[in-house]
């Protein structure tokens, strides 16, 4: 008998444990919303199918309702996540600067204080095209008044890629429309250039260059420098591969997307977000393949917004600095 004390004692500590973790447990999720609402954009493209899938393993992961809600995009997601319309959102570097200085168009004048970053999903490079037959082989080489096409209105080529050209003093004509349509009115003459913001391979520059010949226009060392003073982008190298044209890496820009909460969300249910995103990447490639970006080794892209402290949280404790000017 006197050997049954200690096994009946361990097992009542044990069980006694397990309650309290539990109860703990529960008590850490007592301030957590009870669904939540991922802020995307149209439709089809990949901010809905990225922000969609990664809400919805969100949700199965820690046992919360919550999902995908399309959105006029990048700009509208930080408004609705600052006034609490969304927990999350996606955006890039662009919007988001133009935000924390309240120059958003949806809101001049306020700065949007209560929107952080979580991490990062994937970059925008910035590419130029023309036809071989025009020779243009540089950014230098485009000519005043050159007619070129910047991609859908108020995308962010046609936000930014206009100032980045204006920057570097070219001078030009500015024409809208789809990827498919610009790039046939390229092949028809009537435009001189592509400015394009989109992830690469661009289907209309391969259709592009099965057709004729055409040249991929690279940012020179000192242009690319310019760049990157003046707006929230980063170095971004095409690679190679990327289209027949190319013979060896060219050098160009990229905008970061960044995943991003509201600031007054609580820091347990951020941190337990954010560790299921960093401790998923298998999962979140499944989800879209550019999420292979999706990695905390690319948190150094944001200069912009501070992180949330749920997310410092998980990236401190896994050997990640945020440098103090980026925490809220």
């Amino acid at each position: 008998m006197r050997n049954l004390t200690p096994k009946v004692f361990t097992g009542t500590l044990a069980s006694a444990l397990v309650l309290a973790a539990a109860s703990a447990s529960a008590q850490d999720r007592s301030d957590w919303p009870s669904n939540f609402t991922v802020g995307t954009a149209s439709q089809g493209g990949t901010y809905f199918v990225y922000g969609s899938g990664w809400a919805n393993l969100i949700a199965d992961e820690l046992d919360i309702s919550g999902g995908g809600e399309v959105t006029g995009g990048p700009t509208q997601n930080l408004a609705l996540v600052h006034g609490g319309d969304v927990a999350f959102g996606l955006t890039t570097m662009g919007p988001a600067a133009d935000a924390v200085k309240g120059e958003s168009p949806l809101a001049p004048g306020v700065p949007m204080d209560n929107v952080c970053a979580l991490f990062p999903m994937y970059e925008t490079p910035f590419s130029i095209t023309a036809l071989a037959s025009s020779g243009i082989e540089s950014i230098s080489d485009i000519p005043d008044g050159a007619r070129i096409g910047f991609g859908p209105a108020a995308s962010t080529s046609d936000t930014y890629f206009p100032a980045m050209l204006e920057e570097l003093g070219v001078n030009f004509e500015r024409r809208n429309g789809g990827w498919g349509d610009l790039g046939g009115q390229l092949q028809d003459g009537l435009l001189d250039v592509i400015a394009f913001a989109a992830g690469i391979p661009i289907p209309a520059v391969s259709q592009l260059e099965v057709q004729t010949d055409v040249n991929i226009i690279e940012f020179t060392e000192e242009e690319q420098a310019q760049i990157l003073e003046a707006f929230p982008v980063s170095e971004f190298s095409i690679p190679a591969s990327t289209y027949e044209t190319l013979e060896e890496d060219a050098r160009a820009v990229s905008m970061w997307n960044f995943a991003i909460a509201g600031c007054d969300l609580p820091e347990d249910f951020v941190y337990e977000v954010t560790k299921v995103t960093m401790e998923n990447n298998d999962k979140m490639r499944n989800v879209h393949r550019s999420a292979e970006h999706s990695i905390p080794e690319n948190l150094k892209h944001n200069k912009v917004l501070p992180f949330h402290p749920g997310a410092v949280r998980w990236y401190e404790e896994n050997g990640y600095e945020i440098d103090e000017s980026l925490k809220k």
